[in-house]
């Protein structure tokens, strides 16, 4: 009996581990969330720009006007403007509460992704800037309990072999780079679907645009459907 009860113990502990859903939400709520982040309005100071060390030491630059990076994207924001979207920063998992409480402290109103972030990974991370990036926004529209990466979230998911069968909620992934929020078909023969993105053209923030489905494999971007989704 005793090894009836460990094996049973293990089996839960494994499925746990393999990626049971923390949390449950509905496709329309996931959406809702994801038009919150989109139309989220805010406006900054000079006190939100970084571009430098923050106080442990960590690279930022915000996306504000003043960033031109040569052959990358640019910033958009300006002190003193009424901004619409949250913006991007690495490692971002921030809320509009706790954005725009962070924004009346002082720090730095996003901060975008660079080759040398994407080598350091967490190290990266701020503590000093509010933002939101792609990952952390799926995990916010799916109602996670913490932040998950583009390595680890599709661990809560089952795969969609088909990108046509793509319902409002599901994701397109490519490991350790990006995630899209599928938001809908804008076509009768699923040519072409409407995403949510950060971080991508025209601004490092939470959009919504337009991609073509045949694009997305050669990409390397993979579908998948969170476990706790509901429709």
């Amino acid at each position: 009996m005793l090894l009836r009860i460990s094996a049973a113990i293990f089996t839960l502990a494994t499925a746990a581990s393999a990626g049971s859903p923390p949390s449950t939400v509905t496709r329309a709520e996931c959406i809702a969330t994801a038009e919150t982040y989109r139309i989220f309005q805010w406006t900054p100071t000079a006190a939100n720009i970084l571009h430098g060390p923050d106080r442990d030491g960590i690279r930022v630059d915000t996306p504000d006007a003043s960033y031109r990076p040569k052959g990358a994207l640019a910033g958009w924001w300006k002190p003193g403007g009424l901004i619409t979207s949250m913006p991007y920063k690495w490692g971002g998992f921030d809320t509009p509460e706790t954005f725009l409480a962070g924004l009346a402290e002082g720090k730095a109103a996003g901060d975008v992704a660079t080759p040398e972030k994407r080598k350091l990974l967490d190290a990266a991370v701020s503590k000093h800037a509010v933002g939101i990036d792609c990952s952390g926004f799926i995990s916010r529209c799916w109602n996670l309990p913490r932040a998950y990466s583009t390595r680890t979230i599709t661990e809560l998911c089952d795969p969609v072999p088909n990108l046509k069968d793509l319902k409002p909620g599901d994701i397109l992934n490519t490991y350790n780079s990006h995630v899209f929020l599928f938001k809908e078909w804008m076509k009768e023969d699923r040519s072409r679907m409407l995403v949510y993105t950060t971080g991508t053209k025209p601004i490092w923030g939470v959009q919504v645009g337009p991609v073509f489905t045949r694009q997305m494999a050669p990409l390397g971007f993979k579908a998948w459907r969170y476990r706790g989704m509901k429709d």
